[in-house]
């Protein structure tokens, strides 16, 4: 009971319930003593709401006496009641939020030696999943609000914020961590990012996402000490795979193409395989002409020629009907 009265949501709930059972009770009340359905609506809201605009009908009887004086009193009382919650539940959410975000201003404040993540999206979140497991503490910048929301519901350290903005990474105590690490998709953002921090903070570890290959040399000069290019981590971990001497099946393999598909979902990327038809735009083409009509989005990583032989993915090679193609593309 007593956790009852400490939720302003259960108690608006169980107030406008009261309400409701008073008003429903009342109309029922009239129209059993021949008052017309819309009247007694009528007579309930102007009397429950006190807005005295008149009697719709004569209460003249006893009983009618009693209807409108017991409904006047309990859904008078319901109605304060229901605005007293409502007022505890827009100041409680207000101090809950208030108080919330001056204690994660403390925490953060009281941070040295820490990992400044920007960015909340799929790597983010598994970075801070893994930094949890390892006991480092950190912090997780990112401006989207529904991801913001998801951080703090996980328990993470955040701050709100454009962490292209210097006072957003002062803010997160860029001037005592240890590391940053700026894992958007956006690879203008990553070197913006990159060459802020390293200009607030000169001792800094930078670890930077980098979407293009060509934005690695540009990370780089910004001041990264690193740069990861999630794209060619999936390309290795298939090259990895094709040269083990069971690549072969491995990618056919059910529960074991499952696994691969799920590493390279946290990092973006879908695993894909497709047959090559005579009548499709994929037919003697090859594996050169292929990437470039996708923008470069995907990387054909394994052949399979139509009588079971696998090979390496030479960009010269052209494809050929039924020849099965494995390829990675961004997720």
């Amino acid at each position: 009971m007593n956790d009852l009265w400490k939720s302003p949501i259960l108690n608006l709930i169980a107030s406008v319930i009261f309400v409701l059972l008073v008003s429903v009770a009342a109309v029922v009340a009239y129209v059993a003593h021949g008052w017309p359905v819309g009247d007694a609506v009528y007579m309930v809201i102007i009397s429950i709401f006190t807005v005295g605009y008149g009697e719709v009908r004569p209460v003249d009887t006893h009983a009618l006496r009693f209807i409108t004086e017991a409904m006047v009193v309990l859904g008078c009382t319901g109605m304060i009641f229901v605005t007293g919650t409502l007022l505890q539940l827009i100041t409680f959410s207000a101090l809950q939020q208030l108080v919330g975000t001056k204690r994660m201003k403390n925490q953060i404040a009281a941070l040295a030696g820490h990992v400044i993540i920007v960015g909340f999206g799929r790597i983010g979140l598994i970075l801070a999943r893994e930094l949890t497991r390892g006991r480092i503490p950190f912090v997780i910048i990112e401006r989207t609000e529904d991801r913001l929301t998801q951080a703090r519901a996980a328990g993470f350290l955040c701050h709100a914020g454009d962490a292209t903005e210097e006072e957003v990474l002062i803010a997160a105590g860029i001037e005592r961590a240890h590391h940053v690490v700026t894992v958007t998709p956006n690879d203008a953002a990553n070197v913006f990012i990159t060459l802020s921090a390293r200009a607030l903070n000169p001792k800094l570890e930078i670890i930077a996402r980098g979407e293009d290959p060509a934005t690695e040399s540009k990370l780089r000069q910004a001041g990264a000490n690193q740069v990861v290019l999630p794209a060619h981590i999936g390309a290795e971990r298939v090259a990895e795979i094709i040269l083990n001497p069971t690549a072969a099946s491995l990618l056919r393999e059910g529960d074991r193409r499952k696994e691969i598909e799920q590493d390279f979902n946290r990092l973006g990327l879908a695993l894909e395989t497709l047959k090559v038809e005579e009548s499709g735009r994929l037919a003697f083409r090859t594996i050169a002409e292929v990437e470039n009509l996708s923008l470069k989005n995907c990387l054909i990583i394994s052949v399979t020629h139509s009588d079971g032989h696998a090979v390496a993915p030479d960009p010269a090679l052209r494809l050929m009907p039924d020849d099965v193609i494995t390829l990675m593309r961004r997720g």
